[in-house]
């Protein structure tokens, strides 16, 4: 008796009239029609569009026979009769009584019959929803067609889960095409026009990107939001839905309890929900948390049954749900056993704990509820991320614990303190040290509750870095004298070994003398706070002080020393390659700022480009309101002052107290900004708010201020210019001894006071006066060029001075500033032959300490090529050693 033909199984699903077009799929189908190619697999999820992607693509085929199958073709003479059906809708002429003994070797052979008749044709035969075959017999008919069919059959299988043919053996021999859920997921740009003109919504750009992000492209997961924003027009209704979008919605719950959970065994779904606490999956967590076995081959199974698991590695050891389908999996989890949650994330902790993964052992501690044992693997983890500088995780841990657990342990009160900093409350930081201090005395005296702290190296160094911070709390509020004090309390109280403590206490007493003025002893005691942090294996910390070892050397009035140590320490952060260290960004910024003082525009704006690429993970807490400082100093060098204004308003809320010596105010900055731009009404509210008068005392704390109040003064044209002198003679004699930078720019200014006065004899040579004594004056462009009219006028007269008569070094740098270009880079025109750009680079690197080696393997180059470079540099310089080259190069405004 033969089977019946269902007819409607042989047809694909309507076309709808208006699709989304994704030719880089309908690229991937086309290998199908490669001669010899076999299978076409396309495997994903239910609601991947599956079905839609492969029924349109056949549309424009010919010669397709098509299947879609249901439960009831596991029956053997069913799936055999069906698929002669669909073999002959290709317009094969097969004999149905062949079927009657061996199928499948019937339709091999009809098969190669029609091939032979028609050897240049092609059947294309799609077999849809293969997922709901599960007998043994289906499988092997289908692997001996796939093995023995003529080179003319192209099969194609859509399937929510791997079926067992030999993939591995096709794949090698390059006769599969696979598409999978990666490959399905709608792109931005294709969910968008999904969503608005398939599903006729009107949503923004942020709108698509959030639902594609949150749905992971999943196309049901679209279209299920979509049929709930029908009919919204209101845009906080809208934004509302979006924002709230998850698996607990009515209609992503219903679609897949209804398409995944309900066709798992009761197993399965156990496993699935009891897992659903863990953001990771791998077989040993899960088992853990199960308390089962076989965890890992139930992943397998989940993931080659494509019931939404996602693999994170290429061996696919650890996966995660769906975002979708774990908000699922934990919604029904929360409603069908909320009692067991705690018990599974304190299962999670200990297998994280016991793998060294705190971060999660942390989560889901606090997951469960159990803040005690979190705060004990908090204090366990300090040490480590505080070397790490993994900031945000120890400000995010702050948080998220009672402020009872909090004050109950030394260690953790401390790194409270810190993250009160971070945030400016001075106040709460001094309260939370308070509150360590008075957690040891209490351990002391109750050994119940000292043996519940971990025994890390963090509590033992607790009495001492109390006052570490204690120091900063102190700096942050411009106390030098009590800085100084704290600092050298917690040096007492710290061992010899405790370099972490004894850097942190160093650094502050360097702080503090740079506070005061004295950059001699400041360099001398931080330099010794950075052999201690290297000794404590802080590399993190230990680059960061870069940052601060430059601002120190530069005040010193040496830029070209600071940049050779900007310098080193990137090689230094870079040698081992990504993932770079922190810090890495803010030496980035601290070389443009160097750049910019130069007026290399150019190449400050990479390295700010850098910086930003970097992005936040590679900057230090307090170090990030420095992009935007001198972001905002490259906008003033091209005349942006309204964009330096904003950058300088979101440095202000980036700023954070305590960690450095506040020596260049923002609020300055920003009336510097106001100043150039003629916005004089605007920098003489900022002297009355922050009483900044030329009768001040000159400290250099207020340098920066007092410095400013003077350019506002010659600015307004108006002020008295004897007492400017005055002032600037005070803060001249404070900086005199140690602070050649300072006295750099302290002179420039008494020179343009000197010229608004009328003496212009006496500017000059207060003006040649401060460049003889500077130790690199060459490392200074903007400062003169920024100052305008006035400052060119002075350097254009210079500039006309008679070699070898008076003033002869201003002489020169004059002539060198005025041949700074538009471009901020040293014009070349003063030579016959120009340098190249690759001369100029091997010029640059003859003005440092490297050696001829050292700078071929700087410039990837051989030796000799290095020598022949050199050599051209010396004709066209006309000199003949390197010393002179420099000199020269200097002379012409090349370095």
């Amino acid at each position: 008796m033969s089977t019946p033909v269902l007819a409607t199984k042989l047809f694909p699903p309507a076309r709808r009239s208006e699709l989304v077009v994704r030719p880089r799929l309908a690229d991937r189908l086309d290998r199908t029609l490669d001669r010899g190619h076999r299978l076409t697999l396309i495997s994903a999820p239910a609601g991947f569009g599956k079905t839609t992607l492969l029924s349109d693509w056949a549309a424009g085929q010919e010669r397709v026979g098509w299947l879609s199958l249901d439960e009831g073709d596991n029956a053997l003479p069913r799936f055999f009769a069906h698929l002669w059906a669909a073999l002959a809708g290709i317009g094969l002429d097969l004999d149905p009584a062949a079927l009657d003994d061996a199928p499948m070797i019937a339709v091999v052979n009809e098969l190669v019959r029609a091939g032979q008749q028609a050897p240049d044709s092609h059947w294309l035969l799609v077999l849809d929803d293969y997922h709901v075959i599960n007998t043994p017999e289906v499988h092997e008919a289908m692997t001996f067609l796939l093995d023995h069919a003529p080179d003319q059959l192209h099969l194609l299988v859509t399937t929510r889960a791997d079926p067992p043919f030999p993939l591995s053996r096709l794949r090698s021999r390059g006769q599969l095409t696979e598409v999978r859920a990666a490959e399905l997921r709608f792109a931005p740009a294709e969910a968008g026009e999904f969503l608005n003109e398939m599903m006729g919504l009107q949503l923004t750009e942020t709108d698509v990107r959030a639902l594609e992000e949150r749905t992971e492209g999943w196309i049901a997961g679209l279209q299920l939001a979509a049929l709930s924003l029908r009919g919204m027009s209101d845009r906080g209704d809208v934004a509302e839905f979006i924002g709230a979008f998850t698996g607990s919605h009515r209609f992503v719950i219903d679609y897949l309890v209804d398409e995944v959970l309900a066709r798992q065994d009761e197993m399965v779904r156990d496993f699935l929900l009891r897992t659903a606490v863990l953001d990771r999956l791998t077989g040993d967590l899960c088992d853990a948390v199960t308390g089962g076995t076989g965890g890992g081959q139930v992943l397998e199974e989940l993931d080659r049954g494509n019931v939404f698991v996602v693999p994170l590695d290429a061996e696919r050891s650890w996966y995660r749900y769906h975002h979708l389908f774990g908000d699922v999996l934990r919604a029904r989890l929360m409603a069908e056993h909320p009692e067991q949650l705690p018990t599974l994330h304190q299962a999670a902790s200990a297998w994280y704990a016991a793998h060294d993964l705190v971060a999660d052992a942390v989560h889901h501690a606090l997951a469960a509820g159990d803040h005690d044992r979190a705060a004990y693997l908090m204090e366990e983890a300090v040490p480590e991320l505080r070397r790490a500088r993994q900031d945000n995780l120890l400000l995010d841990w702050m948080r998220s614990l009672p402020e009872s657990v909090v004050r109950r342990s030394p260690v953790l009160s401390i790194v409270s303190a810190w993250s009160l900093m971070t945030t400016g409350d001075l106040d709460g930081m001094e309260h939370r040290l308070d509150d360590a201090e008075a957690a040891l005395a209490a351990g002391a005296r109750d050994q119940a509750l000292a043996a519940t702290w971990a025994d890390v190296e963090d509590l033992r160094t607790a009495p001492a870095t109390v006052w570490v911070y204690r120091a900063a709390l102190a700096q942050a509020r411009h106390d030098v004298p009590a800085t100084v004090q704290c600092a050298r309390r917690a040096l007492e109280l710290a061992g010899a070994e405790d370099h972490f403590v004894r850097g942190a206490a160093s650094g502050y007493l360097g702080l503090a003398a740079w506070a005061a003025g004295d950059v001699e002893e400041a360099l001398a005691t931080f330099s010794e706070a950075v052999r201690s942090l290297h000794a404590a294996g802080n590399l993190i910390d230990e680059l960061d002080t870069t940052v601060v070892l430059c601002d120190m050397w530069i005040t010193a009035g040496r830029p070209h020393r600071a940049r050779r140590l900007y310098e080193q320490a990137l090689a230094t952060a870079t040698g081992g390659g990504e993932p770079y260290p922190r810090a890495v960004a803010d030496l980035h910024v601290g070389l443009a700022e160097l750049d910019r003082e130069l007026g290399d525009l150019v190449s400050a704006e990479a390295h700010l480009e850098t910086a930003r690429v970097l992005g936040e993970r590679s900057s230090i807490t307090e170090n990030r309101h420095r992009w935007y400082v001198v972001t905002a100093q490259v906008c003033v060098s091209t005349g942006d002052h309204a964009t330096a204004r904003e950058l300088l308003n979101h440095a202000a809320t980036l700023y954070r107290p305590g960690f450095y010596p506040d020596l260049r105010p923002i609020a300055a900055l920003r009336a510097r900004v106001d100043i150039a731009a003629g916005d004089l009404a605007a920098a003489s509210e900022w002297a009355d708010d922050y009483e900044v008068t030329v009768t001040g005392e000159a400290s250099f704390l207020h340098e920066y201020d007092h410095l400013t109040l003077v350019r506002l003064l010659l600015a307004s044209g108006t002020a008295p210019l004897g007492d400017v002198l005055a002032l600037l003679d005070r803060l001249y004699a404070d900086a005199e001894q140690t602070r050649a930078g300072s006295l750099l720019e302290i002179g420039m200014l008494r020179a343009l006071t000197h010229q608004a006065r009328g003496q212009r004899p006496a500017a000059l040579a207060e003006l040649d006066a401060a460049l003889s004594r500077a130790p690199e004056p060459d490392g200074y462009v903007r400062l003169f060029l920024d100052e305008g009219a006035s400052m060119l006028a002075l350097l254009h007269e210079a500039a006309s001075v008679q070699e070898g008569g008076e003033y002869d070094v201003l002489r020169r740098h004059a002539r060198r500033l005025l041949g700074t270009g538009a471009a901020g880079v040293p014009a070349r025109g003063a030579l016959a032959d120009p340098l190249s750009e690759r001369e100029l680079e091997v010029l640059r690197l003859l003005d440092s300490e490297l050696t001829g080696p050292e700078m071929a393997r700087r410039l990837f180059v051989s030796l000799n090529t290095l020598r022949t470079h050199t050599k051209r540099i010396f004709t066209k310089l006309d000199v003949n050693s390197r010393s002179a080259a420099v000199r020269r190069a200097r002379e012409l405004g090349l370095l």
